[in-house]
């Protein structure tokens, strides 16, 4: 046993073993450094990564709005993103940028502008898509026009008439580029009826103005919308009844005469409501007047038990005197 530790060749395979096992060791730690290194280049790949987007935006005008009026511009423009993807990922989400025209200093008339943009990182490269676009600068005017009341008549029933429709809006005042302005022949209120409609309509309606053709002009109408009141009763469900006024909230120190061009209005409604009926009254809220006024009212139906009138308001002027 002892003369096999002190053999020559004993010494020679355990200085073997540990070479090999030496060299394993070492190799193992370079392959653990390799890894470690490609993992680092990983990270640094995504960190630095070009990512690209598109997104759209609100195109916006610097202009004096007060003076000009601006047309033929698109409302959105895309915006083509690229750079660093967490930047990138970022300004698209919360859109922290405008998309611009410069406007300030161009004349009245066609013009190309070039589009700009404010708020970008300087890191992210952009496209601005269009990156021109066409405008008409154009004087801003605003001009009153009255309101007439437009539906279709072939929508009432069979042996109903509709009455004089009002609105509680007789003019708007429409805003926009000459151009456009000149265009309007009138201003209507569209009010929709039911097919087939047998009864008096109250509804809301939606003010447009039209050219001579019949077609939308584009300006701005205020206000856009008013409240219309059509009558609709049965045919020969009617008769004309003098019109009388009646003072409302009045001073027992004063007295009230009244003026109106109107003397008589058409009343609608069931046989029994026409045959109680001689005469029409309409209450005047008089609280307001001094010495003379003169104020549009409407004719309260239900208050004289009928169905509706023709006219729905009239104008009147009161006059006071002290007793």
């Amino acid at each position: 046993m002892k003369n096999i530790f002190n053999s020559r060749w004993t010494y020679r395979l355990l200085s073997l073993f540990l070479a090999v096992m030496l060299f394993l060791y070492v190799n193992s730690l370079k392959t653990t450094t390799t890894q470690q290194t490609t993992g680092s280049g990983d990270n640094s790949t995504t960190l630095t990564a070009t990512e690209h987007k598109t997104v759209s935006v609100q195109l916006r005008l610097n202009v004096n709005s007060d003076k000009y009026f601006v047309t033929g511009y698109p409302e959105m423009v895309k915006v083509r993103l690229s750079g660093p993807a967490a930047l990138i990922t970022a300004t698209a989400n919360t859109q922290n940028f405008r998309v611009f025209a410069n406007l300030n200093g161009l004349k009245p008339g066609q013009h190309n502008v070039t589009l700009k943009q404010d708020g970008l990182n300087r890191s992210i490269n952009y496209e601005i898509i269009p990156s021109t676009i066409k405008v008409n600068i154009q004087p801003r005017q605003t001009v009153s026009f009255p309101v007439t009341v437009q539906y279709d008549k072939s929508q009432i029933a069979k042996n109903y008439i509709a009455g004089t429709a009002t609105t509680d809006v007789t003019s708007v005042k429409a805003t926009g580029p000459e151009s456009e302005i000149d265009r309007i022949q009138k201003v209507v209120a569209q009010l929709n009826l039911p097919q087939d409609v047998n009864k008096s309509v109250n509804s809301e309606a939606v003010i447009e103005a039209l050219d001579n053709q019949g077609k939308t002009v584009n300006v701005i109408l205020t206000p856009s919308t008013t409240q219309v009141n059509l009558p609709i009763t049965a045919k020969g469900h009617s008769k004309k009844v003098p019109l009388k006024f009646k003072a409302k909230n009045a001073n027992t120190d004063q007295t009230y005469s009244f003026n109106s061009a109107t003397t008589s209005v058409r009343v609608f409604g069931s046989e029994s409501e026409l045959n109680n009926i001689s005469s029409f009254t309409a209450d005047v809220d008089v609280s307001d007047v001094k010495d003379k006024k003169t104020k549009t009212i409407s004719l309260d139906a239900n208050a004289n038990k009928v169905t509706g009138t023709d006219p729905s308001n009239v104008k009147v002027t009161v006059t006071t005197e002290s007793k």
